[in-house]
């Protein structure tokens, strides 16, 4: 295939811009559609925790990246864990010296890191088209054309599905996600940091929040601010526990005193395990990466971090698909079989993560109970309320 004919990347999130950057890494020409306007706003914080192996991924594919990122954000080094208000887990981490190389996270709102991926984009060479919404992605066996709403054509020799839960690309190759998804929703507060006042740096779990009526909170500093995740019960209603009006009365019971200026953002997720049924399409010219391939729930940050590891994987398979076109095939296929298995490990501990923040069964919560009363003498079972809803920490290691 003619070195000019580019690959698409469609969506301009944290997981398509990082495709673009890695196909270029490669020298392959990227046209990066994206149907928002280059003005948007980002509502919430988002995807906030970059794993130290992405930061240390970015840096490896454009030279600086993953410091830049790491500058940015914050690494919040004291974690504590309570139950009904009582201590069961704190530890202090000393603060990260930068000479030793990068961080092991680093916590920053996803509209920054965009931010700075677009901007590493712009160095790259990479070809970014706003406003340009797919409507429409075709393949053929030596290559793809892409419809935007415009009414133009795009051709190319792969694309990168990289537009999002609801992703076209993904419903144009006839796949579909399966998976589960969850009772209950949580509400997520964006808090921006005091004027004048030293920002916190302590991510704080709560089991049942005396002052969130036994509610499950969690405490999450980032850039600038912090995120308030509160769990909600059987019986709430995300239109009222979400509302504004409702967030300004419960907010101040769990963090004190707060200007309501200072609430930038209220959001609902819910759990949800979905997995595309294929990560690419018989032709094998579509690649489907981050949430177009996969939505995991954010406990254990592993949407957009296994994210990057799609697109960096993706542009591996087209790179070699391109150089020796009769191994496309091969190529590709190995790469949406490894990043499936990827992201049933994901899911899988993922599961196990709601399983403990949300018990199934009596037994479930009495050993939670146990625990936290056990863990003042026998501290790993504090390390285990800690660490538990991460889901089982050896999964991240495939992100």
């Amino acid at each position: 295939m003619a070195d000019e004919v580019p690959v698409i990347v469609v969506g301009a999130g944290p997981v398509g811009l990082f495709a673009a950057l890695a196909l270029r890494a490669h020298h392959v020409p990227v046209v990066l559609l994206e149907a928002d306007p280059a003005e948007r706003h980002r509502t919430g914080s988002r995807a906030l925790y970059v794993h130290g192996k992405s930061l240390t991924l970015l840096e490896s594919t454009s030279e600086g990246l993953g410091a830049e990122l790491a500058s940015e954000g914050v690494l919040w080094n004291v974690r504590r864990t309570l139950f009904r208000g009582k201590e069961v887990y704190a530890r202090e981490f000393p603060p990260h010296d930068p000479t030793r190389g990068l961080p092991p996270f680093t916590s920053l709102r996803q509209s920054e890191t965009e931010r700075i991926l677009l901007n590493a984009c712009a160095r790259a060479g990479v070809d970014v088209r706003w406003n340009h919404p797919v409507t429409e992605v075709v393949t053929h066996p030596g290559g793809v054309t892409v419809a935007t709403a415009d009414g133009a054509t795009w051709s190319g020799s792969h694309v990168v599905g990289a537009d999002g839960a609801r992703s076209t690309v993904r419903k144009c190759t006839g796949t579909a996600l399966d998976g589960s998804a969850a009772d209950g929703f949580h509400v997520v507060v964006d808090v921006a940091d005091e004027p004048g006042v030293a920002p916190s740096l302590e991510r704080i779990m709560h089991y049942e929040h005396p002052a969130a009526d036994g509610r499950g909170v969690l405490v999450v500093p980032y850039a600038k601010g912090f995120q308030v995740d509160v769990q909600s019960r059987d019986s709430d209603s995300a239109d009222v526990l979400a509302s504004p009006e409702e967030v300004r009365r419960w907010l101040p019971e769990l963090i004190g005193p707060t200007a309501p200026e200072r609430i930038t953002a209220i959001s609902v997720y819910r759990f949800l395990q979905l997995i595309a049924d294929d990560f690419t399409d018989p032709h094998h010219r579509i690649l489907l990466v981050g949430e177009a391939a996969h939505l995991f729930p954010p406990f254990g940050a592993r949407g957009m971090n296994s994210g990057f590891v799609d697109a960096h994987a993706a542009a591996e398979a087209i790179a070699t698909g391109r150089l020796f076109p009769t191994a496309n095939a091969e190529t590709v296929t190995a790469f949406a079989a490894s990043r499936r298995e990827a992201a049933e490990v994901n899911s899988a501990a993922a599961g196990a993560a709601l399983r403990h923040l949300r018990p199934p069964s009596t037994a479930a919560r009495l050993r939670r109970r146990a625990a936290a009363s056990l863990a003042p003498v026998v501290p790993r079972l504090g390390e285990w309320l800690e660490h538990a809803p991460y889901g089982p920490r050896a999964a991240l290691a495939r992100h």
